[in-house]
């Protein structure tokens, strides 16, 4: 089955400027039926990290936020806190960080709610017809909104060789849990340099997984669970995750996540890929790297795998930029993003995601033409 993917470059003019575009673009990939009167519509977005700079502007957004209300919806931005210890670890600090980087309520008209309750652990067990994974922790309030629209920026990524609407709804819509368990198959550990044996990480545990040995704690990896909240509440820094996942897999469990995530909202799903400043890494760093092509434009769609597929297409026929971290594929129809992480094949997460339902790889382009005939 073919998908039907909306595509708007990036030319405006004095007729009409990109965010009045954008708007039309949302009209055209069906927001208007995916929004009901009085839906909770959840807009999932990276509120970006301080220091970076390629995350979706908060212009843009309040756009999105207007359409939402425009057809009766009740719209609130989210995200999720992240696994690592770092400024986005719980809801306060990446609240903060969000503000930081202009989602505040006056420029984005919409409040801020974190997809993951304060410390990352609000969520609900989903079932998947997963080959690795039969359950999926994800927000709760992911799940309990009537209504998803996803915006991403896409971009490179040093472990799915991509990151796009499935990475969105994978990494961006679990809870710490979550992360844990398609980034890790073993428990956490601490280093015995920087455990100051405060005690937090007792109190937090509640799966009486935490010992005290002379020096530092240890985690028994028999009684730990995987939920991540001795993480969450370690200051020192002193408890890490063990990224030993194989890199495929990670790729597949982040399809059977992203199953996860659309649970129930059938009908009820919008997804927007914003193919500008293509950063060759995640925008969870304190920095964004200069991007390896030219801004090419903004696409939309009900079927994340078919929206992925089209903007990864767009992205290799592209000509790549000089003088950036892509070593190899400037040339048009060159792979830009194994010329940026060679040893990723970034392929897996869309084919398991087709094969699970998803969505389709092949789809149809629909270029949003101009206004009377010009911009």
């Amino acid at each position: 089955m073919t998908s039907t993917v909306h595509f708007a470059d990036l030319r405006a003019g004095l007729k009409e400027n990109l965010h009045d575009k954008l708007e039309r673009l949302l009209e055209a990939a069906g927001l208007p039926g995916v929004v009901g009167q009085g839906d909770l519509t959840a807009i999932k977005l990276h509120f970006g990290e301080r220091g970076g700079h390629a995350y979706l502007r908060p212009t843009f957004v309040r756009r999105v936020v207007d359409r939402v209300r425009a057809c009766g919806g009740k719209p609130f931005l989210t995200d999720s806190s992240t696994l690592y210890p770092g400024e986005r670890k719980e809801a306060v600090s990446a609240l903060s960080c969000a503000i930081e980087n202009g989602f505040a309520y006056a420029v984005v008209n919409a409040p801020l709610l974190m997809c993951d309750g304060l410390r990352g652990h609000s969520a609900r067990r989903v079932p998947v017809p997963g080959e690795v994974l039969r359950t999926v922790d994800i927000g709760l309030e992911i799940l309990e909104a009537d209504t998803l629209v996803v915006l991403s920026h896409f971009k490179c990524h040093e472990l799915s060789g991509f990151g796009g609407a499935l990475k969105n709804l994978a990494m961006g819509c679990s809870s710490r849990e979550g992360k844990l368990e398609q980034h890790s198959t073993v428990a956490p550990v601490v280093s015995e340099k920087h455990c100051t044996v405060c005690g937090a990480c007792l109190k937090a545990c509640v799966h009486d997984a935490i010992d005290f040995n002379p020096g530092k704690a240890h985690i028994d990896e028999v009684r730990c669970t995987g939920c991540g909240r001795c993480i969450t509440v370690c200051e020192p820094q002193a408890i890490r995750v063990q990224w030993n996942e194989q890199t495929p897999l990670v790729m597949k469990k982040m399809a059977e996540y992203a199953c996860g995530a659309v649970s129930g909202k059938s009908g009820k799903l919008l997804f927007v890929n914003f193919i500008t400043q293509v950063s060759p890494a995640c925008d969870c760093y304190g920095y964004s790297d200069a991007p390896i092509i030219p801004d090419l434009g903004i696409l939309a769609g009900t079927d994340p795998v078919a929206l992925d597929q089209a903007c990864a297409d767009l992205v290799i026929q592209a000509r790549g930029l000089p003088d950036t971290a892509m070593v190899h594929g400037h040339e048009p129809g060159g792979d830009k993003f194994r010329g940026v992480h060679p040893e990723i094949d970034w392929e897996i997460t869309l084919a398991h995601a087709e094969k699970l339902g998803l969505g389709s790889r092949a789809y149809q382009l629909v270029r949003l033409e101009p206004k009377n005939g010009k911009w």
